[in-house]
């Protein structure tokens, strides 16, 4: 009986600090900010992509404090050798918190929702939860998130098709790929874009439908002739080497090889207006909340 009243006593005590603590016994006044995250890239050309999703976030939300973080370690540390310094997701939300931030709109910039999304929403969640910290952080969606979202891509794409290409010509999309099972969007971006166009073609670096696999649809419709773009938010190191490279691995050579001539577009996704547009609708759905 008495190691119950002990018990009981003790916690009666904690439960009163603890509520204290996550509050610090203050009212903060209500500060917003955005986080804008994205994998990030360190080729100066590919800098556009991050520029234009700046400025239109900056229209939009005008009294807003803007900052960035790039999920790349790598990036990162050949940004810093430039002189460049980025952030890291904990280090820009730190940063953050100690600059009395109390709600804070993370928008990934990611194009699905692979490992390194998942890895922002655990990071983002932990500073959710410290004491005394920002009081409310909610995550924007990545580019790919819904139904809708297919949708509006599907349309975004076939919107942003170069206008010379012809009906018998081959698109060929490059997407990043992850061993994530939300890898599967790739493949359900290809149906709906085929649906509206059945010489478009969606592959990855990464995961699949794999270059070869692509290569054998071009074969089967004795397609000739393909247009060679990103489907990353960048046109960085993927896009200029993997997919254009003059390797013989490259996706370019792999194509020319088969005796399909391939004409490259160096655009990344975030520097069309229409894909911006999904991006900046999904941070506008978490700024709403606030």
């Amino acid at each position: 009986m008495k190691k119950q009243i002990l018990t009981l006593f003790l916690i009666f005590l904690l439960f009163p600090s603890i509520a204290v603590a996550s509050g610090h016994g203050h009212h903060k006044a209500v500060k917003k900010g955005i986080l804008l995250v994205a994998f990030g890239s360190s080729i100066p050309e590919a800098q556009v992509s991050f520029e234009n999703i700046d400025k239109r976030v900056k229209k939009e939300f005008a009294n807003i404090p803007v900052q960035w973080a790039f999920t790349s370690s790598i990036i990162r540390n050949k940004l810093a050798k430039q002189g460049k310094q980025l952030d890291s997701v904990a280090v820009a939300l730190a940063k953050m918190m100690d600059q009395g931030f109390t709600h804070v709109a993370v928008q990934s910039l990611h194009t699905i929702r692979g490992e390194e999304f998942n890895d922002l929403l655990h990071t983002a969640y932990a500073f959710n939860n410290m004491a005394g910290g920002i009081e409310k952080i909610m995550i924007g969606s990545p580019l790919l998130s819904s139904h809708q979202d297919m949708e509006a891509v599907t349309h975004a794409i076939i919107e942003n098709i170069p206008a010379k290409r012809k009906k018998n010509e081959a698109v060929v999309l490059m997407g990043h790929g992850t061993p994530h099972p939300s890898n599967a969007f790739y493949a359900a971006l290809m149906f709906h874009l085929q649906r509206k166009d059945a010489n478009i073609f969606v592959g990855t670096v990464e995961g699949s439908p794999t270059i070869d696999d692509i290569a054998t649809m071009l074969k089967e419709k004795k397609i000739k002739k393909v247009h060679l773009i990103p489907f990353m938010s960048v046109a960085g190191d993927h896009a200029r080497n993997d997919m254009a490279g003059e390797e013989d691995d490259s996706w370019k050579s792999i194509l020319e090889k088969q005796g399909i001539n391939c004409e490259v577009v160096l655009k990344g996704t975030a520097e069309y207006d229409n894909m911006i547009d999904i991006w900046v609708g999904h941070l506008k759905d978490v700024m709403a909340h606030f």
